[in-house]
């Protein structure tokens, strides 16, 4: 299955909202411990694909493995890593935003056949707070909104 990231209205370049200025914001997709495919903060949007593999476990429940999952079992999320990029290219991460795994397969709860691997799911994010500054903490409606396109 596929998760596309699909991030909208960046706060910015610069940002000064944590006492330390940020001169060169840039927010990508984490995998493992590093950020990947970053996008500068004050590109127009931002998108990141990544593949999702869904594990039916003994015990019945489904767990959901991937390049970009992180967590333990039962409380899997993705995360969308902003940092500042230095002059040597170097990334110094500054905050976090975290999308729920358990939000993407209630998408297929209540659906004949779940989610499958052939399923994409599209999570549109709203990458601004709502002071201005770049999104962090869980992803929630309004600032996500999911959406399940069938394979």
């Amino acid at each position: 299955m596929l998760l596309e990231i699909r991030g909208h209205h960046l706060p910015g370049r610069t940002w000064a909202g944590d006492a330390v200025a940020h001169d060169d914001v840039h927010v990508g997709l984490q995998v493992g411990r590093e950020p990947a495919e970053l996008v500068p903060g004050d590109a127009d949007r931002a998108t990141w694909t990544t593949e999702l593999r869904l594990v039916d476990l003994p015990d019945g429940t489904t767990d959901v493995r991937g390049p970009a999952v992180q967590g333990r079992r039962g409380e899997r999320f993705v995360y969308l890593t902003w940092g500042d990029l230095g002059a040597d290219g170097g990334f110094a991460m500054f905050r976090r935003a975290k999308l729920m795994l358990a939000d993407v397969l209630a998408l297929g709860v209540g659906t004949d056949s779940g989610l499958g691997p052939d399923d994409h799911v599209v999570a549109t994010v709203d990458l601004t707070d709502e002071r201005g500054g770049p999104r962090c903490a869980r992803l929630e409606p309004p600032a996500l909104t999911l959406a399940l396109v069938r394979g």
